[in-house]
């Protein structure tokens, strides 16, 4: 486990890092190699499947990174990625990354390979692997083709809040959350890349938060989340002010980067789009409710005996109180930010 986590830090350093094409492409391999064994560590059959479609996608992402950036030094000389000017590049970048992101419509692979791997994996999938990619479009956002982002991004919201309502894995809905967040992220690229940066970094705090509580609920299904109030009540409480960040409502966190998004979208004349990715963003909103509900005010309706859990005293880890007082409370540092 530790060189596989070392081999994550290493590959995402290189990615960030590196100036040249064919340096960052390393530093995506070594990562993507380093958490296959992760993802397929529990040997059962879904997670093999999971481990090898991840691989199938992430191998299929990085030819095309290395095809866009071969095309772009063949007419322009230049391996640099912040001078990927030719338009073909350009083109094919946006697809590796969203690819590689999990981005609609090359989504398909995101919920299934999450639902296949252990949840601290499933927290690794959704944060640390995508900030390789983020910082690729972050140092190439002036280059790409706008209209297909904003496209892209409205696609993912719309999707990643229609497919989450049905679910009933808590893994699953966790996958199609991280796409709508991604939509956000994709948006404002184009005008504003700061603030993609800054919602991902919000969002990585909110979902950490989110997965490491379900993990020490050991929360698969939603119905396991029904009786987990007997077991850590406080945490469950605290669950449901983190899903509500999540979702984006106002005294939260999670607003913060919602409204920073509409308010530069509104400055660039996109009042339209803003409009529309709002009111995408409800389909989420009731998603995270229902996970809410399930965890904190409904009890299950079976008229079956269901095992209720006991009250472990497995003191839950000091990490998870940090992460969740910094996604419900961070609200009141956004003019700090704005300066």
């Amino acid at each position: 486990k530790l060189i596989f986590t070392t081999s994550l830090a290493l590959g995402t350093t290189i990615t960030i890092s590196s100036n040249h094409w064919i340096m960052a492409w390393t530093g995506l391999e070594i990562n993507t190699l380093a958490v296959l064994p992760l993802i397929s560590k529990s040997h059962h059959p879904r997670a093999i499947e999971a481990a090898t479609k991840y691989f199938l996608v992430q191998a299929a992402a990085s030819a095309l990174v290395l095809f866009s950036s071969m095309t772009n030094a063949w007419h322009t000389g230049q391996w640099d990625i912040t001078q990927l000017t030719h338009p073909t590049s350009c083109l094919i970048l946006t697809t590796a990354i969203s690819i590689k992101l999990g981005l609609v419509p090359f989504h398909f692979w995101f919920p299934e390979v999450l639902q296949g791997s252990p949840l601290t994996t499933g927290l690794l999938l959704s944060t640390a692997m995508k900030l390789p990619p983020i910082t690729l479009l972050f140092m190439t956002s002036q280059s790409l083709n706008h209209t297909l982002l904003v496209t892209m991004a409205i696609m993912s919201t719309a999707l990643g809040g229609w497919m989450g309502l049905n679910q009933t894995q808590t893994r699953k809905i966790m996958a199609f959350s991280s796409i709508s967040h991604l939509g956000w992220m994709t948006i404002i690229l184009a005008y504003n890349p700061k603030l993609t940066l800054l919602n991902f970094y919000l969002y990585t705090l909110m979902t950490a938060a989110v997965f490491l509580i379900l993990n020490s609920m050991k929360a698969l299904k939603l119905s396991t989340l029904m009786t987990s109030w007997t077991k850590t009540p406080s945490l469950n409480s605290i669950l449901l002010l983190t899903l509500l960040s999540l979702a984006g409502l106002p005294p939260l966190t999670g607003f913060l980067p919602k409204w920073l998004i509409i308010q530069e979208l509104t400055k660039q004349g996109m009042a339209l789009s803003a409009m529309i990715i709002s009111l995408l963003s409800l389909l989420g909103l009731f998603f995270y409710l229902r996970l809410a509900y399930c965890a904190t005010i409904t009890l299950p309706p079976h008229t079956t005996n269901h095992m209720k859990l006991w009250h472990t005293n497995k003191p839950t880890s000091p990490l998870i109180a940090i992460l969740t007082i910094l996604s419900i409370t961070l609200l009141p540092i956004s003019p700090l930010i704005l300066t």
